[in-house]
């Protein structure tokens, strides 16, 4: 399943600790269908604003909106930030079976939690053991 939208959130809405967030953010919710794709950059196929792009050695680039981000598209996993250079490496060492929900924050907003990294989107993944 694959939700797209623009969200709003007021701070009254919010957890005490959350900031308020206002963006374009496409959420991917794994599938029964899903379960049979190899790599996690598989499930991200299809979503607006994310080129998902194979490479010649079998890995997989992704790019949140072109070109313009000054350091690239990082990615959260669990909590965790995950520099562009090691994404790959990381979506590869997990299991599409393992993934409960990928959100990607595709513009500015994302700043306002990753600084400069987040300027051009983030991909942010929660593993069902992280739940």
């Amino acid at each position: 399943m694959i939700g797209c939208g623009r969200t709003t959130q007021r701070p009254e809405q919010a957890a005490p600790a959350a900031p308020a967030a206002t963006g374009a953010v496409t959420t991917v919710v794994p599938s029964e269908t899903d379960a049979r794709v190899t790599r996690v950059e598989e499930m991200l196929r299809g979503v607006a604003g994310l080129e998902v792009t194979r490479l010649p050695d079998g890995g997989y680039q992704l790019r949140i909106r072109g070109h313009r981000s000054i350091r690239g598209n990082p990615g959260v996993i669990d909590g965790i930030a995950i520099s562009r250079e090691a994404v790959g490496t990381a979506l590869a060492a997990l299991a599409p079976g393992d993934v409960a929900r990928i959100e990607v924050l595709k513009d500015a907003g994302a700043t306002g939690f990753y600084g400069s990294r987040g300027a051009n989107g983030v991909i942010v993944i929660t593993t069902k053991r992280a739940r």
